[in-house]
């Protein structure tokens, strides 16, 4: 299923983007919050998440998505929405990496609207979480405008954990304890019943400015 945006293009990625994945995950900038700058080897991309997309597109309807330009049809990246495969909740994880020469044009932004809405309206979804490192604020600034709330920090290793309802673990005090952002993984959330009340705000705005 393609989704529209206002500037873009979301279309489920297939075969003939692979050139344009490797050349993503080549650039140390993008994968700096990924891998620590390594890239993606190519054999990854072929073997494992061009498949795993496919797959989570034919049992999910969700999978990624790469985002186009809509006139030119230039691949700028892309978007995601995936089951996770140990949880018993109703629930989807938003992921989105664009290509350097696009960043800080409210693309990545726009991309997860387009895909939150698409999970809370098609697909019934309860909640959508993303994750990134505490010193991705790039990216923590994008799941902040789409409504997302903080919901957890945890050491990358999982070795401790607080903030996290679900899954209190070992609990470190944030006070005393060390804090490296590289080393701490943030979560955010939006739940639907948040995201029918934000849109009820938006649409009754937008009516009134009318």
């Amino acid at each position: 299923m393609n989704i529209d945006t206002a500037r873009a293009r979301l279309r489920p990625v297939s075969a003939s983007d692979i050139d344009d994945l490797v050349h993503l995950d080549s650039d140390p900038e993008v994968m700096r919050y990924v891998s620590g700058g390594v890239p993606t080897p190519r054999a990854v991309i072929e073997e494992w998440v061009l498949p795993r997309a496919e797959a989570e597109r034919r049992r999910y309807g969700t999978g990624t998505w790469a985002l186009c330009d809509p006139a030119t049809g230039a691949f700028l990246g892309w978007a995601s929405l995936r089951t996770p495969r140990h949880s018993s909740r109703t629930e989807l994880e938003l992921s989105y990496r664009l290509r350097r020469t696009v960043w800080g044009r409210g693309l990545g932004t726009e991309a997860a609207l387009a895909l939150i809405a698409f999970a809370f309206d098609h697909l019934g979804t309860e909640r959508v979480f993303a994750s990134t490192l505490a010193s991705n604020i790039p990216s923590r600034r994008v799941m902040e405008k789409i409504g997302m709330s903080l919901t957890g920090i945890h050491l990358c290793d999982d070795s401790d954990l607080f903030g996290t309802p679900d899954a209190p673990g070992h609990a470190v005090d944030p006070r005393t304890a060390p804090y490296d952002p590289d080393r701490y993984e943030v979560e955010y959330e939006i739940l639907q019943t948040e995201w029918r009340r934000r849109s009820l705000r938006w649409s009754s705005t937008r009516h009134r400015s009318a």
